[in-house]
């Protein structure tokens, strides 16, 4: 029985062969083997200490007996490591010693599975309370470590098979039933979440998610998907930074996901961060080129990055993107006097410069055909229209003397004319 590792038939026959002959020194012996095997360590050395009394000086048993006190003594070393939070050192003691000597000790396999989950070794947990269950499928303590581990690796019908085998044996379990409801209500609120993001109520959804992250900051491989329902939800809404922050949450947990970088590259588009959408796109149709949506964005962000770059005729003219002819007539001729360079002699490099970028400006916004394809997003410059290039027009007509006269198309508006002698 021993051989097989039935314990508790082991000692069952031992203390019956000890109630017929109470000097039997060798079941002494093997009863303080099993004992030392089930930890219980005070009961193992009283009975070595009787098989000493009826055969002193047997080394073999002495030395049972010290291995008997390193594994006593490292069991309770490992308790207080743990309550320290010190669960590789739990491991460290656990393993070298208390199971070394003490290998059916179910104290200490499952202060190791305890340990293992704090580390984040889901995978160990599961293993290590499978073997506790072999023995014992209704340890209610393995039961609730192995659900925990299935839980954070987000196998969460498994998890609450385990709590809810916990629960039939125990209804009134405090940790059983603390994990069994904790997972039924992270799941109805990431439910309402998804079904109000559904129906479009975003401005709930959103509530909904958060709530449903505030529940167990933790559990890391369920929340990343919690994060990239919520960053969905806020680029929906328009709330770009916020979006950002959350994607960004998912991406430092899984950092190849690629919807959190598309829809990250999305958010940026909203703060108008044309470069960073650029870049988080871009990566996104790296790592899934057949994916159309993400590439058509990519085309918008470069689109805008393009146009953020282009000169903006309408600030340089100090006008709205509404402006009347009347009002660009007037905004021109206003600066055109105020940065002629005849007017500017200390500052006459500057004062040419803006000359040329008023002109330039007046130029497209002042033809109603290039200022349509100016606001539609099309680039006048590369076509040879405005910035002074091109097909542009000079100010100053190429010469160097002091006689500026120049003609916008029909000449400048109302047909007046600048002559600086």
């Amino acid at each position: 029985m021993m051989s097989l590792r039935k314990y508790d038939g082991a000692l069952g026959l031992l203390n019956a062969i000890l109630e017929l002959d109470p000097n039997h020194s060798e079941a002494y012996r093997q009863r303080a083997t099993v004992l030392r095997h089930r930890c219980r360590h005070k009961e193992a050395e009283s009975d070595y200490n009787k098989f000493l009394e009826l055969k002193p000086g047997t080394a073999s048993v002495e030395k049972e007996l010290a291995q008997l006190l390193q594994a006593q003594n490292a069991l309770e070393s490992a308790y207080t490591q743990s309550d320290a939070g010190e669960f590789s050192k739990v491991l460290e003691y656990v393993n070298k010693i208390v199971l070394v000597f003490s290998p059916g000790c179910l104290k200490a396999k499952l202060l190791k599975a305890k340990a293992l989950l704090a580390l984040k070794d889901y995978s160990n947990v599961i293993s290590e309370t499978g073997f506790i269950l072999k023995e014992d499928e209704d340890n209610l303590d393995a039961l609730l470590l192995r659900g925990r581990a299935y839980y954070y690796l987000a196998d969460h019908d498994v998890a609450n098979r385990h709590y809810q085998k916990g629960l039939r044996l125990d209804p009134e379990h405090s940790e059983l039933k603390k994990a069994y409801f904790g997972l039924k209500k992270l799941l109805k609120k990431t439910k309402s979440a998804e079904e109000n993001a559904a129906k479009s109520k975003f401005r709930v959804a959103v509530e909904d998610y958060k709530a449903a992250l505030a529940m167990d900051p933790d559990h890391t491989l369920y929340n990343v998907q919690l994060h990239l329902g919520l960053c969905k939800t806020l680029v929906k809404l328009g709330r770009g930074k916020e979006a950002i922050s959350t994607c960004t949450e998912a991406l430092s947990i899984d950092e190849e996901l690629v919807e959190a970088l598309s829809q990250r590259g999305e958010a940026k588009l909203l703060t108008e961060d044309w470069e960073g959408a650029v870049e988080d796109l871009k990566e996104a149709a790296q790592k899934s080129p057949q994916d159309m949506a993400i590439r058509e964005a990519l085309m918008k962000a470069e689109r805008q990055l393009k146009l953020s770059k282009r000169k903006d005729w309408y600030k340089i003219l100090g006008i709205s993107k509404t402006a009347s002819a009347a009002d660009i007539k007037r905004a021109y001729k206003r600066l055109a006097l105020q940065w002629h360079p005849d007017k500017n002699v200390e500052n006459r490099e500057e004062a040419e410069n803006m000359f040329r970028e008023i002109a330039s400006a007046y130029e497209v916004l002042s033809d109603e055909d290039k200022r349509v394809r100016y606001d539609r997003g099309e680039d006048l410059e590369e076509m040879g229209m405005g910035g002074g290039g091109g097909g542009g027009f000079d100010p100053f007509g190429g010469g160097g003397g002091q006689q500026y006269t120049f003609h916008h198309g029909g000449g400048f508006p109302g047909g007046f004319q600048f002559n600086f002698g």
